[in-house]
């Protein structure tokens, strides 16, 4: 059958994109470039460097298939990046958004219709059709988010968010569950900062279904990072850097504060309509308010506004609203999450573990759906889950777990099989793994060579663990082969590449 729906909509979108690109925004876009500060011309001069430099080092013939100094030169490029990044958003008048998308066209993931960066979704798979992206929007407004009102009272459904709902209660529900199940462990220390920016939960949890299913560690091509999937420069805009090495994208409670004032933001730019605050959200505020500025009477789903997006962005509302409503109100649709006791504790190890070594002799006990393993790594993020850690290390665990461990994990039969096994994960050679959390994009980690070794750092590691792994005597051997300040020994962030050299001579 004729799908008249989507012809309308597709000579909607050509026909309004034809009128982008003109004279008049082409002249405005230079004097804007015209009006910029030396500190910004600057920044965004360095952003355009590491970009080419990037790219050149991806060229096996430029560096004559020298996978190592390739490899050093892309992670360096990628890391001034991400360092200007940080003086952007300490900078008056610069563009964050403009770091964002060359992060996004460096990992090969750019918008080819806009030139900014979107935020990934964890929940679709790859090459999926989506039918909420083909559904065509009735026009008005369904949902205005009004401080002090419950969203329970002002949201409405249209065509797609009830074509979204379908997809969470039948392919995506697996998703869906997941989601619940890992953000009822972390809702203590995600949902405090909802509220105290008086927005509701339910946008948190759908924001949250549709980025990363609950996965604290989610790491997109993009550059992306955490539960909320912030881009590098967007999270350090919302006051979420590296401290001792960790990413603060992927602290939950930190996550939710930066996604709560990044929300509260757009809500004041967009007049309170959320549908164009959560289109923001995933496709950027700068394109987001060029389309409300050039159509002020049009809501989101009118075709003034809903045609002229990328189509991610087109699916992305209407999922993240419907997750967000299936939240509010499961039982109008069968549907009955499970019941999660998510109070926290503190557990102290009596002899040393690893979180893999924990996840083992657990077991299933309480959680029979998938173990413990994904919940010990949400909620001791900065910890990579396979490194030993020393008696009395205190870890954040459910409440029911402190008992557990005792039973399970200090002596016994499963004590013995978790250490057994872990024993042979530290003695046997196995592939370098990069870590979820690397500062690094996702390119393949530098290999060691005999005449020029290197070492790509991992999350959590100190310049004098590295050191001592290598044989050197201190750190400030290692510090001065790499040409790193005293004042920044403390603070090697992950991915980037040592020459470890002096230590192996």
């Amino acid at each position: 059958m004729f799908d008249w729906r989507g012809c309308v909509a597709m000579v909607l979108a050509v026909a309004l994109s034809g009128c982008a690109g003109g004279p008049a925004q082409k002249k405005a876009a230079k004097d804007g470039q015209e009006n910029l500060s030396p500190a910004v011309r600057a920044l965004y001069a360095r952003l355009a460097d590491d970009e080419k430099r990037y790219f050149a080092a991806r060229d096996p013939v430029a560096f004559k298939n020298d996978e190592a100094s390739a490899t050093a030169t892309y992670q360096s490029a990628w890391n001034d990046a991400q360092d200007a990044a940080v003086l952007c958003a300490k900078t008056r008048d610069c563009d964050a958004t403009k770091f964002d998308a060359a992060f996004a066209r460096m990992s090969g993931n750019a918008s080819t219709e806009d030139n900014e960066a979107m935020t990934p979704e964890a929940t679709t798979n790859a090459g999926e059709a989506s039918a909420v992206a083909a559904a065509v929007p009735e026009l008005g407004r369904t949902v205005t988010l009004l401080k002090g009102r419950e969203l329970s009272e002002v949201m409405t459904l249209n065509g797609p968010v009830k074509v979204a709902l379908e997809e969470w209660l039948t392919s995506l529900r697996p998703n869906l569950m997941d989601t619940y199940e890992n953000y009822q462990y972390l809702r203590s220390l995600m949902w405090p900062e909802y509220q105290k920016a008086k927005l509701p939960e339910a946008i948190l949890f759908g924001i949250m279904a549709k980025e990363s299913g609950g996965r604290v560690h989610a790491y997109s091509r993009s550059g992306a990072a955490g539960l909320l999937q912030f881009m590098p420069a967007t999270g350090q805009r919302f006051g979420l850097g590296f401290v001792d090495g960790f990413d603060q994208r992927y602290d939950p409670q930190l996550a939710a504060r930066a996604n709560a004032a990044y929300i509260n933001e757009q809500l004041a730019v967009f007049n309170d309509n959320l549908e164009m605050v959560i289109a923001a959200y995933n496709g950027g505020e700068g394109r987001m308010q060029r389309l409300a500025k050039g159509a002020p009477d049009a809501g989101f789903w009118d075709p003034q506004i809903f045609a002229q997006l990328p189509a991610e962005t087109r699916d992305y509302v209407p999922v993240v609203l419907a997750a967000a409503w299936l939240y509010l109100h499961p039982e109008k649709y069968n549907l009955q999450f499970p019941k999660i006791d998510g109070r926290l504790g503190t557990l102290a190890l009596q002899k040393r573990a690893s979180l893999a070594e924990l996840a083992v002799c657990l077991g299933d006990a309480g959680n029979a759906h998938d173990g413990w393993f994904r919940t010990l790594r949400n909620l001791n993020a900065a910890i990579d889950p396979r490194d030993p850690l020393p008696a009395s290390t205190p870890l954040r665990v459910p409440q029911q777990l402190v008992g557990l461990y005792e039973k399970n994990c200090v002596r016994g039969a499963w004590a013995a099989v978790a250490g057994d096994l872990h024993e042979a994960v530290l003695n046997t050679p196995a592939p370098v793994i990069a870590s979820a959390t690397r500062r690094s994009p996702p390119p393949p980690v530098a290999k060691t060579h005999a005449k020029s070794p290197t070492y790509v750092v991992r999350r959590g590691e100190t310049l004098g663990a590295i050191a001592h792994k290598f044989g050197c005597d201190n750190a400030q051997e290692l510090a001065k082969a790499n040409g790193i300040k005293p004042k920044d020994m403390g603070n090697v962030h992950p991915g980037r590449v040592l020459q470890v050299g002096v230590c192996t001579r």
